[in-house]
């Protein structure tokens, strides 16, 4: 039944964008169409997941096809429902606001493709995770995979949007030719392509080994875990900003579903691979938002914060592998658990700041910092829910980024020896690297919101903003609400994550260690509803302060300047500078300063720009450098048959040697 359900849901999300296909170009029927048709099959497996999470009620369906060695086989269980729950809800929410944010009318080139695009990438996400076949699971990723490049390529008229693309086209592929060496593997491990727990002493270390190496690089790429994040922030940044909320709140987290999923069926796990997989979390965490510090693009600011966030996830997942190499099952409770809540933390509140980034290049044609400022006055609702999932991501009580990171925090913290069982001090370290990626994402949002949403407009474009839609404001409140309701009631969440991290390790079930039992879920809830029955006082305090009192308006503290203007205010550059030359070993600025030759010379200039090391720094050089050694090559395609006749000879009589000598 309950598969049955998701499976219906995903056969009409699939099919929400072809009724537009039949229709005209300027006409909004077709997105209505797809919006009521995503709506109503998310609600469907929205019901589907909670049921199963309810009841615990697994019915797989298993049918024979004619793709040798495939068959259609899924089922529900702990890790799919709770990675069903945000493939369900963010896209649905992404199709209302596009209603507004995307018309049909004003996009009449591309505006068929994205929808069409958007259902196929949200059922393909789906199917994933309830494939209990490799084949299968492989097709349901190559759809995934392609339907998102034509999503990533929505505006493919810009040459930028075309080379991200083609950037993300190379590294989701990359990262496929990865799982098809892993399936391989796994297949000749097990003797079939079905998805299934390996028993003790099945396969040989060597062999795991090779897979989980395989299934950390294939799925690290599209989680986006440095340094294998190439294809992220561009991606993110020129994408429609539902679909970069589709992306950043979805998409990369099937990433992590492949690396749980697959390290659920290896047995006994060497500790090594604990500590690599935390130490990759741990650099993709504090770099990731160095890299965010120094952006001056809006979303791409945004695209960085989910490289870091990526990281706490991965985090969580090196502890519970540590503590299932050396049998902690509170270990695995507590870091399993809080990677896999950050995957819901981490969808909520980064979709709502893409939707909220997207309210502010709708209103103001623009991404870049600089010439934003003071939109909290013509965009209160974007600047509130803005504020809001910036308190979130930086782990702030009373809202929701604060309970996963805190279950993490606590199950590193116990890596030290507290309670009964062997230590492993070295995971421990990785606490202080948790405080450190907390406080640079409190600089970096305090920042992002007091360029963008304080102070004076610094353009004519920012003076004359306006508020969104109910259309596109809508679900960003819902989002709001949802982050709201996991930061206050957390106790609420707690069955669905005991439910995963039983799927993942059947020993926690045989040791009966539970999460309410290591965390004081009670308190956390109790502290939540204190904070957030302070914070309405005080605003309703303020209020009737304001009210009672004659309140007048003038400029702000302006050192005595008689004439002050935008241009005194702090920018994206000075106000990051000190963080960004703190990491300049990893960031790498690049800054051009002209100096101006006289007193108030209005020729001085000074730019800055971080950008990406790997992809920037390492991979294109690296490339450029291939293409000129390939093209020196040409002259061996001389075009003359006689010449190919004669490479022809030499290959087989190299290979006549070779088969003599062996």
């Amino acid at each position: 039944m309950n598969e049955g359900l998701v499976l219906i849901a995903i056969a009409i999300i699939a099919s929400s964008g072809v009724p537009g296909l039949f229709l005209s170009r300027q006409s909004a029927l077709g997105q209505r169409i797809a919006a009521d048709l995503a709506v109503s099959g998310a609600v469907l497996g929205i019901v589907g997941t909670l049921r199963f999470a309810v009841l615990g009620v697994s019915e797989p369906i298993a049918w024979r096809w004619a793709v040798p060695g495939g068959e259609f086989a899924i089922a529900i269980d702990g890790i799919s429902a709770l990675f069903l729950m945000p493939i369900f809800l963010i896209p649905m929410l992404g199709q209302i606001y596009g209603l507004g944010y995307w018309r049909q009318a004003e996009h009449p080139d591309n505006g068929r493709k994205l929808r069409l695009s958007y259902g196929l990438v949200t059922a393909a996400l789906a199917l994933v995770v309830i494939a209990r076949n490799s084949v299968l699971f492989l097709l349901a990723w190559e759809v995934m995979a392609l339907a998102a490049f034509f999503l990533v390529s929505t505006e493919d008229d810009d040459a930028d949007v075309r080379y991200v693309g083609f950037v993300y086209l190379v590294a989701t592929h990359t990262a496929t030719l990865c799982l098809f060496a892993m399936f391989a593997l796994l297949r000749a491990a097990a003797g079939s392509f079905t998805l299934a727990p390996f028993a003790a002493g099945a396969i040989t270390p060597a062999m795991a080994s090779a897979i989980f190496l395989l299934a950390l690089a294939g799925f690290g790429l599209k989680a986006g875990v440095m340094p294998l994040h190439v294809w992220l922030p561009g991606a993110h940044a020129m994408a429609p900003s539902h679909v970069s909320a589709l992306l950043s709140g979805v998409l990369i987290k099937i990433g992590i579903y492949g690396l749980v999923r697959v390290t659920s069926l290896l047995p006994e796990p060497p500790v090594w691979w604990g500590g690599l997989t935390l130490a990759l979390g741990v650099v993709s965490g504090v770099l990731g938002v160095a890299f965010a510090i120094g952006q001056h693009d809006l979303k791409r600011l945004l695209a960085y914060h989910s490289v870091e966030n990526i990281g706490i996830i991965v985090m969580g997942v090196g502890l519970a592998l540590i503590g299932s190499s050396v049998g902690r099952n509170d270990w695995i409770v507590l870091g399993m658990a809080g990677g896999l809540l950050h995957v819901w933390n981490h969808g909520l509140f980064k979709s709502l700041l893409f939707l909220s980034a997207g309210s502010v290049v709708h209103a103001v044609h623009t991404r870049e910092i600089d010439h934003l400022g003071g939109l909290a006055k013509s965009m209160p609702r974007t600047a509130l829910c803005f504020a809001l999932g910036a308190v979130a991501i930086c782990g702030l009580p009373p809202l929701n980024g604060f309970v996963s990171e805190l279950l993490v925090y606590v199950g590193l913290f116990r890596t030290l020896g507290i309670g009964d069982g062997p230590a492993w001090p070295a995971a421990c370290f990785a606490a202080p690297a948790l405080a450190l990626i907390g406080a640079l994402a409190v600089s970096c949002f305090v920042k992002a919101v007091g360029a963008v949403f304080l102070g004076a407009p610094r353009t004519d474009h920012a003076r004359h903003a306006h508020e969104s839609g109910p259309t596109m404001t809508g679900p960003m409140f819902v989002l709001v609400v949802c982050c709201l309701i996991i930061g206050v009631a957390p106790p609420l969440v707690a069955p669905m994550l005991q439910q995963a991290v039983a799927a993942w390790s059947p020993a926690v079930v045989a040791d009966g260690t539970k999460l309410a039992e290591l965390v004081p879920l009670g308190w956390v809830s109790a502290m939540a509803i204190g904070l957030v029955a302070a914070i309405a006082a005080g605003w309703l305090g303020l209020r009737t302060l304001i009210r009672r009192s004659e309140v007048g308006s003038t400029v702000t503290w302006d050192c005595g300047y008689a004439a002050p203007s935008p241009t005194m205010q702090y920018s994206s550059s000075s106000f990051a500078e000190m963080l960004v030359k703190l990491f300049a070993w990893a960031l790498r600025p690049k800054v051009h300063v002209q100096r101006p030759r006289a007193i108030f010379d209005h020729a001085g200039e000074f730019h800055s720009h971080v950008p990406d090391t790997v992809l920037d720094g390492a991979i294109e050089p690296s490339m450029r450098g291939v293409a000129w050694l390939l093209s020196r090559l040409r002259v061996l395609q001389a075009g003359s048959i006689q010449l190919y006749l004669l490479y022809i000879f030499i290959v087989l009589v190299v290979l006549l040697l070779w088969k003599g000598w062996m």
